[in-house]
């Protein structure tokens, strides 16, 4: 089996790049704020997909000269998810801090 290498345009590349950067960014903020997150570990890997984002865009823009590079188009799927998640992480907690509080039980009379 062969790979063909696909000629990338320079505004491909581009928008390739802000794609990555963008996302990182976003990552890292979801990261940062905590927003939607419901544990650490949820934190912890949008903090590694942003590293991972935001380096790969450094990396294509201020060191690599030409050649060969490696496109992650499904790798955009992953911040679309965490996203989602995050929202519904916090549609959660807003409504179960808008729920009223359960009425306590009746106690029952001593015998």
């Amino acid at each position: 089996m062969t790979l063909a290498a696909s000629v990338v345009s320079d505004t491909e590349f581009n928008l390739y790049l802000i794609a990555l950067a963008v996302s990182g960014l976003l990552l890292a903020f979801l990261a940062i704020s905590g927003f939607g997150a419901s544990s650490v570990g949820e934190r912890v890997l949008n903090g590694l997909f942003a590293v991972g984002f935001l380096g790969y865009a450094f990396y294509l823009f201020f060191i690599f000269d030409g050649g060969e590079f490696r496109e992650f188009y499904y790798a955009f799927a992953v911040p679309v998810i965490l996203v989602i998640k995050a929202v519904q992480g916090y549609r959660a907690r807003k409504a179960q801090a808008t729920e009223p509080p359960a009425a306590p039980a009746p106690q029952q009379p001593a015998a």
